[in-house]
């Protein structure tokens, strides 16, 4: 299931990806980018990514995150700002939501406090 109707846009798995942060790298500090990201390895720090963000299994992020679209197959313990979300069966999430649109797979976990509503705006400083 995608977060994005099929003939609207194309699903955020599909973008091409402008970083990447591979399984086995470990990163301190905060981290900005303008396009689309993936993470595979560890970030202990705040997340911003102005175009999307997709964190594989194995990813782990330590910090706030704020960016446009979203998909959480690892884990995250800080709060999320973002307009769509995505929490696939293998996420785990401890934090406070803010989003539009959040899909939940069967199996992701999530713990805090969550917030929606349509005039979210997502800054991306």
């Amino acid at each position: 299931m995608s977060m994005f109707k099929k003939k609207d846009k194309v699903t955020l798995d599909q973008q091409a990806i402008s970083t990447f942060i591979g399984e086995g790298c470990f990163l301190e500090g905060n981290l900005k980018a303008p396009a689309f990201v993936r993470i595979d390895g560890q970030v202990t720090g705040n997340v911003t990514i102005e175009g999307g963000l997709i964190l594989g299994e194995r990813g782990i992020i330590n910090g706030d995150v704020t960016t446009h679209d979203m998909v959480v197959y690892g884990t995250i313990k800080g709060d999320i700002d973002t307009h769509s979300l995505e929490i696939r069966g293998t996420g785990n999430i401890t934090g406070e939501l803010k989003t539009q649109t959040l899909l939940v797979e069967a199996g992701a976990i999530y713990n805090g406090v969550l917030s929606m509503a349509q005039n979210t705006k997502v800054a991306t400083e």
